[in-house]
């Protein structure tokens, strides 16, 4: 349940948007290892920042993050940027992801998945 210290506030607005967002690995292979899953997490709060979001969670398993987002902010764009930035930092410092994709020259697939779930009654009456 939300509780009410975690709603953003704005002039007109009482929100609580929370975004899943899971990425696919072109190809779906398996090259991320603890080191690659380390630098992606410590891109994501800049990415974020940049944006007016937060990243509530990060399970680097299957790529999946968490955000809270502003009713402003359109998640496909945020998707956008997350991706972009990460697929770049991950392969200018690690040279063995530019080799194992050499052909594609890009890290992510271009698909995505970004769900979300609605409020109980309850924060609503809040």
């Amino acid at each position: 349940m939300t509780d009410v210290r975690s709603l953003r506030t704005a002039r007109h607005w009482v929100f609580a948007l929370h975004a899943d967002l899971v990425f696919v690995t072109k190809y779906r292979h398996t090259v991320f290892t603890d080191r690659h899953l380390a630098r992606l997490e410590d891109s994501t709060p800049a990415v974020c920042a940049d944006f007016d979001t937060e990243p509530v969670d990060f399970n680097g398993e299957d790529n999946h993050s968490l955000v809270n987002f502003p009713p402003t902010v359109a998640p496909w764009k945020l998707v956008n940027s997350l991706k972009g930035v990460s697929s770049r930092r991950l392969r200018q410092q690690f040279p063995d992801l530019v080799a194992h994709y050499y052909h594609a020259n890009r890290l992510w697939s271009g698909s995505y998945f970004a769900g979300s779930g609605g409020a109980p009654l309850t924060v609503l009456r809040q």
